[in-house]
């Protein structure tokens, strides 16, 4: 189990830095995961790539953005960088603009940073935890807050044969799209309902193909228009971290 704190270095953390915009304050995450032999900028030249292709779908949560890339030989190993920015800037999100915290994930393999995205999903939906991020002055202060908030984040991914399915998508299938099906999957933990559905997450080229295996999708905006018609609702998530918009789109989706 890797945790958020593990994949800081301090040297992939930058605390109220400055940017002129979006892309520049991706550029900057993405040379901090240089900064920490993370990864090559060829990286950061995709992540921002992705950007330029889906639109600002990283955007998550309320000021909040996960840059991420498709799996690269320009990533050595698994990490993360933490980019808070004194001055938040404009990524174009209609909902959660501006953004004034980037973390940037680059990752060898699919599964070594699930347990780390599912501690950052409740960190930053918990809005007691979210303010002491934001008031973090060193690293330091920082590991400190990530590392209480070790303790509290869980796996609930259950496995067994089901005939219910959900797929949460993203550009890539491995960054944002994680963030939207720990917290589904969060709030079908408090239904019952876990051992009963699955949550895939995946990227949009293989939705179009598992969609026919699922109940419906849900997904931000951006990528919703990239899907288009796969069969089967698709629905847009504002923020990917609250469990009160999901549990309400889930009630909806399943006439509850």
């Amino acid at each position: 189990m890797t945790t958020l704190s593990e994949l800081l270095a301090d040297e992939s953390t930058a605390l109220d830095a400055h940017a002129r915009d979006w892309r520049d304050a991706v550029r900057q995450a993405g040379d901090l995961l240089g900064a920490a032999g993370v990864a090559e900028p060829e990286y950061t030249d995709a992540m921002i790539a992705s950007l330029e292709e889906h639109g600002p779908y990283i955007v998550i949560s309320p000021g909040f953005a996960f840059a991420h890339a498709r799996l690269s030989e320009a990533v050595h190993r698994t990490g993360i960088s933490w980019l808070r920015l004194a001055e938040p800037v404009e990524f174009g999100h209609a909902k959660n603009d501006p953004v004034s915290l980037v973390v940037a994930l680059a990752a060898r393999d699919d599964k070594a940073h699930t347990t780390a995205m599912a501690q950052l999903a409740k960190l930053l939906g918990d809005s007691r935890r979210r303010a002491a991020l934001d008031a973090a002055r060193t690293p330091a202060e920082l590991r400190e807050v990530l590392d209480a908030a070790a303790g509290a984040a869980s796996s609930s991914t259950q496995e067994g044969t089901t005939r219910n399915k959900i797929l949460t998508v993203c550009g890539n299938g491995l960054g944002t799209s994680l963030f939207l099906k720990n917290t589904l999957e969060e709030v079908l933990d408090r239904w019952g309902w876990a051992p009963f559905i699955t949550v895939e997450a995946t990227d949009t080229i293989s939705a179009k193909g598992k969609a026919k295996e699922a109940d419906l999708v849900l997904t931000s905006g951006e990528i919703a228009r990239t899907l288009g018609d796969v069969g089967i609702p698709v629905h847009v998530i504002g923020d990917f971290t609250s469990t009160t918009e999901i549990d309400a789109a889930l009630r909806e989706l399943y006439d509850i």
